[in-house]
């Protein structure tokens, strides 16, 4: 009698510069996550960075190079996952754009591109995962990233869940959909502006009366991290990865190690 071949999907994770260099406790919970979803992980070392802040610079050109180097280190797995709604976008929104009418690389980037997901929004709606077995006694509030909310529609994904997540409750803020301030290269361009919106995003926070703050960007979760420290908060703020595999043992993101 012959069985047929249950062969797992292959998944390359791409990391994101942030959580290499500031936070690789995310990466270990993306690979977690996606393993425990019936998946197969690589990390393809030859990635860098998707070359978001080149092309939010206006350099086109040194953004083709960055992603015709990403496309090619990624186009052997089934599935491109990234823990991050903006290096996603980046990564499944424009890069089909950069090479429009380019007969070498069109068709590429837009094979490439339909493979890319953001990593809760694969769990849930690629591998159909319904909960977790994540335990943690808390009370948390999600901030929605500007990229992965209004680029790829990510909203209920992580509340679903982590509403799995036993011990766990929600307490919305007010405008949890509405940006943090950061905008990668916006907050240093832009510092003024961009602290009077993130004064204004920590005052929601503060005011949902959680002791958690989660997203699904580091990036943000850095600068809402930052400004809440520099306010003597007590709120502790983490991907929401990390509570997902349950991998919160590690102190919080801005938290001493």
């Amino acid at each position: 009698m012959q069985h047929q071949s249950t062969k797992r999907p292959t998944v390359g994770l791409f990391v994101t510069c942030l959580v290499d260099l500031f936070r690789p406790s995310i990466g270990f919970a993306a690979v977690k996550l996606i393993e425990d979803a019936g998946c197969a992980v690589d990390v393809p070392m030859a990635q860098t960075c998707c070359g978001q802040p080149a092309y939010n610079s206006g350099d086109r050109e040194d953004t083709r190079e960055i992603a015709k180097a990403t496309i090619a280190a990624f186009e052997e797995f089934d599935y491109v996952v990234a823990p991050s709604g903006s290096c996603t976008g980046m990564l499944k929104k424009h890069y089909p754009a950069l090479f429009a009418g380019d007969p070498a690389w069109e068709i590429r980037a837009a094979e490439f591109s339909k493979k890319v997901h953001e990593l809760v929004s694969f769990l849930t709606d690629e591998m159909k995962v319904e909960g977790v077995t994540a335990r943690l006694a808390a009370t948390a509030t999600y901030h929605d990233s500007c990229s992965g909310l209004r680029e790829l529609g990510i909203h209920d994904q992580p509340r679903k869940l982590l509403a799995s997540v036993e011990g766990l409750k929600i307490a919305e803020m007010q405008e949890a959909d509405v940006c943090c301030g950061f905008g990668g290269t916006f907050c240093v361009k832009y510092s003024d502006i961009s602290n009077a919106i993130v004064t204004k995003k920590t005052a929601n926070i503060e005011t949902a009366g959680a002791d958690l703050l989660l997203a699904g960007d580091l990036g943000c979760l850095m600068n809402m991290a930052g400004k809440l420290k520099r306010d003597g908060s007590s709120i502790e703020v983490r991907h929401v990865a990390e509570v997902l595999a349950g991998m919160t043992d590690q102190p919080p993101i801005g938290g001493k190690l």
